[in-house]
């Protein structure tokens, strides 16, 4: 089931298909099998404290959230073979085309909102 993910600060739209990653087998291959992330895409990894791009074909934008859905952490571009260490407070994380973060305003303290489609 793909959701939206909604900053409830700027009340724009961030993705509107949202992929989940929930399970330790998709939370395990998460973006590895894909190409590029188009925009309008992401992958909502929970629970994820931090991320790695081993193997990665591509640069991605990422925001870490807590448990209210507040960014806590904010990544731009991070290329392939980076890691991201954990945040404390760190809920899940949110991945995103490389840029997408500036192009939507998505700064650090705004609140994220999932919602079904």
């Amino acid at each position: 089931m793909a959701l939206i993910a909604r900053n409830i600060d700027t009340g724009g739209v961030i993705a509107d298909r949202v992929a989940v990653a929930a399970t330790r087998a998709t939370r395990r291959t998460g973006l590895l099998n894909h190409a590029s992330l188009p925009e309008g895409e992401a992958l909502w990894i929970v629970p994820c404290r931090g991320v790695h791009t081993f193997r990665m074909r591509f640069p991605i934008d990422v925001i870490a959230l807590d448990e209210a859905g507040t960014v806590i952490d904010r990544v731009t571009h991070l290329r392939p073979w980076r890691i991201r260490l954990p945040r404390r407070g760190t809920a899940g994380a949110l991945e995103l085309p490389a840029g997408w973060l500036d192009r939507t305003g998505t700064a650090l303290g705004h609140r994220i909102e999932f919602s079904t489609r």
